[in-house]
């Protein structure tokens, strides 16, 4: 065996199946679409879902839950945040006007503070809403956990 001599296996090369050349090449008239039909046609896209007719599964699947629409949603802050703020900006009075001058929450939003992270020293908070153990956290370095409406 040389280079001169080397061919692919029996089997492994397919002819090219050319689409619409007349009908000596086996694929003319219809080019393999048949007769009619959207498949026929050209521009045709089947939609996504589409199971030949059959129910799609989306909709043979109950639906499930709700979206509560009296639901209070909060923009959540942690006491190692909060911490972070207090040094870089020298606060000691964090309030909801503040964090909006900082532009850390949207006009439209609402704050919680949760107890993730570590107070070094007093703070004095009033937003929302404080978990239990964030509102702890803070009374006990000597700072006060005030909720606003």
């Amino acid at each position: 065996m040389t280079l001169s001599n080397l061919k692919p296996a029996a089997g492994s090369v397919h002819k090219e199946k050319r689409i619409g050349r007349g009908q000596g090449s086996g694929h003319g008239g219809t080019s393999t679409r048949g007769h009619k039909g959207g498949q026929s046609r050209s521009g045709y896209s089947r939609k996504r879902n589409f199971e030949g007719g059959q129910t799609p599964i989306q909709m043979r699947v109950p639906k499930r839950g709700f979206k509560n629409i009296n639901r209070i949603s909060y923009t959540v802050i942690d006491l190692a945040a909060l911490e972070a703020l207090a040094n870089k900006h020298g606060l000691s009075d964090i309030d909801y006007t503040t964090l909006r001058k900082l532009r850390i929450v949207n006009r439209e939003d609402r704050v919680k503070i949760l107890a993730n992270g570590e107070l070094m020293r007093p703070l004095h908070v009033s937003v929302h809403a404080f978990s239990a153990a964030a509102k702890r956290a803070i009374e006990e370095k000597g700072g006060t956990a005030t909720v606003v409406e």
